[in-house]
């Protein structure tokens, strides 16, 4: 297939959360298979020359914030509230046309903007825009609004249906799990296929040791020490709890427990939760505050002195207790790197990984004696520690392959036509504003007064 350039669109590409990691290692096999890839999100570290940064696209936005204060954990919706966020939607529709136009792209792929409703705007200007200019577009979903609790209870049931996730025919649907793509089905009547998160196992990864040194000597350890890591981010379901309880269960004071990403965002009180729970329990706790960047897209414009990939070789051990997950990208990383791990048994684990035959050390919802016991045999025995990862990365070479993503990515974009159909789409001419939507090189002109609204909600 000739080279297309595909635009990937969420609300951040940036850093080392889930959604990030995962949309950069598709693109880099998309890359590999002669196709160009370019950014549009609220924050964004990928080369500037490619990317289209809109920062009302950021579910941390103020207006974004504000809107989701108003419309979660309540069942009515006020009139202002709606016109913000169709105010919103609007401006955000225009710059989405104008970077499908900027860059002119060819095939959309949407990570998880039209899965979790953070920024219910971009969600409902996306499903706009691919009705709109039928756009050949990949929906990348990694988790749905009804597995969290916190959406349970919402004044926008309406938009939800509509857009979270839309059903559209130029819409080719994924998700990370067969939980997932059971559930789609079922309440929406959506079909998907399944595509696993993936690393690169046919090229093990290359250790840099001067950043090892220079790593473990940044955050303060002696020679002797020894590094738990928990490489996620610090927010509740991550059960980081767990983790301080393994530490303070193996009773060396050269354990240290060391959390590789920021908190921020879900807040800072767990966080806090979490450094006076392990000063309690006598666990050293290191938790990062300096940047740690994206091992595939070369920092972008982001000056990080160290990737993930620089954390995981210090490693001793991996904790990956978490209560609920997508699919789990630490366990994958850890498989990668070699690393035993201790993993809880979230539903995910159970359904579509465990029966691959992974040797692992398990929980189920709570550390047991055994469980810390198992831990401290694994540490301390080399040859069993060696068999066990070796297992682990031949399983994980046959089922989470750069070739899976690049079979099931070349199937979908041969299902496309990439008939560049142009469609216009005028807006009625009124007093407020005029829109001229066109797919094309030609640019979409608009009346900033449909901004309005949104700067009189928002004062």
């Amino acid at each position: 297939m000739k080279g297309k350039n595909v635009g990937f669109v969420s609300t951040r590409f940036a850093g080392i959360d889930g959604v990030s990691l995962e949309a950069s290692k598709w693109s880099e096999v998309l890359e590999q298979n002669g196709h160009n890839c370019f950014w549009f999100a609220g924050e964004l570290d990928r080369n500037p020359e490619k990317s289209f940064l809109e920062p009302k696209a950021h579910f941390q936005h103020t207006q974004s914030q504000w809107i989701n204060s108003q419309i979660f954990g309540k069942t009515g919706r006020k009139h202002t509230t709606t016109e913000l966020i169709h105010a919103l939607r609007s401006y955000l529709k225009i710059q989405l046309y104008n970077f499908i136009n900027q860059f002119h792209i060819d095939l959309l792929i949407v990570e998880n903007a039209l899965t979790i409703p953070l920024n219910i705007s971009l969600g409902l200007a996306l499903t706009e825009t691919i009705a709109e200019t039928e756009i050949p577009t990949i929906a990348h979903h990694h988790d749905f609004y009804w597995e969290r609790d916190r959406f349970s209870v919402n004044a926008v049931s309406d938009y939800l249906r509509m857009a979270f996730p839309p059903n559209l025919p130029s819409i080719r649907h994924v998700v990370i799990n067969s939980e997932a793509m059971e559930q789609l089905a079922l309440r929406t009547g959506i079909s998907s296929i399944i595509v696993p998160n993936i690393l690169d196992f046919d090229h093990p990864p290359v250790v840099d040791e001067k950043k090892v040194l220079a790593f473990r000597k940044s955050i303060g350890l002696n020679p002797d020490d020894k590094i738990v890591l928990q490489p996620t981010r610090i927010i509740q379901r991550k059960g980081i709890e767990q983790a301080i309880e393994l530490v303070k269960g193996l009773k060396d004071p050269r354990y240290k427990l060391v959390i590789s990403h920021e908190a921020g965002d879900e807040g800072f009180e767990y966080a806090q939760w979490l450094k006076n729970y392990a000063l309690e329990r006598g666990v050293d706790l290191r938790m990062l505050t300096t940047q740690i960047s994206d091992p595939w897209n070369g920092n972008g414009n982001y000056q990080t002195e160290y990737t993930l990939w620089d954390i995981y070789p210090c490693a001793d051990f991996i904790t990956y207790p978490s209560l609920c997950e997508g699919f789990g990208n630490a366990l994958i990383e850890a498989v990668y790197f070699k690393k035993p791990i201790l993993v809880n048994r979230y539903a995910t684990f159970i359904k579509d990984i465990e029966p691959k035959g992974f040797e692992l050390i398990v929980m189920d919802g709570f550390l047991t004696k055994n469980t810390v016991h198992k831990t401290k045999e694994i540490i301390e025995s080399p040859e069993l520690k060696r068999k066990m990862v070796n297992t682990n990365y031949e399983v994980a070479s046959r089922h989470y392959s750069y070739s899976v993503l690049r079979n099931q990515l070349n199937t979908m974009m041969n299902d496309f036509t990439f008939q560049q159909k142009q469609q216009i789409s005028n807006s009625e001419p009124d007093s407020q504003h005029v829109i001229y939507l066109k797919r094309g090189p030609s640019p979409i002109h608009y009346d900033r007064s449909m901004e309005k609204v949104t700067m009189d909600v928002s004062e």
